[in-house]
């Protein structure tokens, strides 16, 4: 009989880890455009106080070169990674000037003429850059365009767009979670052009 309590102390350790880690499932948004909301615009951030935790040139140098791409050269699991290199780092647009273009069924969004990135209400799909994939789901939260991109080792970006005062300026937060805990928040500010 203690072999058999060994065993079932055994398991139900097992099942509580397995429980612990397993990884993250984001929960989709909703599809349904609040009545009223129009991100439309073409959109220039405001240069002063833009960001409330990093300033521009922090904000740059916690994004350059922090994207990682996995070879067959690195092994990732022997060396330490800082939090820039997190694989969801490759999803992170940014830009001084943002056109956005809000459709029926989605959002398209230009980041300084360069880069124009497709986002469709209520989404819950696998996206992919290079070898790179994550999981993604984007919709409305009250009267936030909210998307999420979850890459496979658990990382999470968040990005939340949102229309203040009348109209006329634009919150743009971004949120990275490494593992869970907060790694990067900032809060653009862009002014109607």
């Amino acid at each position: 009989m203690p072999v058999r309590a060994l065993i079932a102390a055994a398991a139900a350790a097992f099942l509580l880890l397995s429980a612990c880690s397993a990884r993250e499932v984001l929960v989709p948004r909703s599809k349904t455009v609040p009545a009223g909301i129009d991100l439309t615009g073409l959109w220039r951030l405001q240069t002063e106080g833009s960001n409330e935790k990093l300033s521009d040139a922090e904000w740059r140098a916690a994004n350059d070169g922090g994207i990682a791409i996995p070879s067959a050269s690195r092994e990732r699991r022997s060396q330490p990674r800082a939090s820039r290199d997190s694989l969801v780092h490759v999803f992170l647009e940014t830009g001084a000037m943002l056109k956005i273009t809000q459709t029926e069924h989605g959002l398209f969004i230009s980041f300084d003429r360069a880069i124009v990135e497709e986002y469709r209400y209520g989404e819950n799909r696998v996206v992919n850059v290079g070898p790179v994939e994550a999981d993604r789901v984007s919709g409305w939260d009250g009267g936030d365009y909210v998307i999420e991109t979850l890459d496979m080792e658990g990382n999470k970006l968040v990005e939340r767009y949102a229309l203040q005062g009348d109209g006329t300026a634009l919150v743009r937060r971004v949120s990275i979670f490494r593992k869970g805990e907060l790694d990067l928040s900032v809060v653009q500010r862009y002014e109607r052009t």
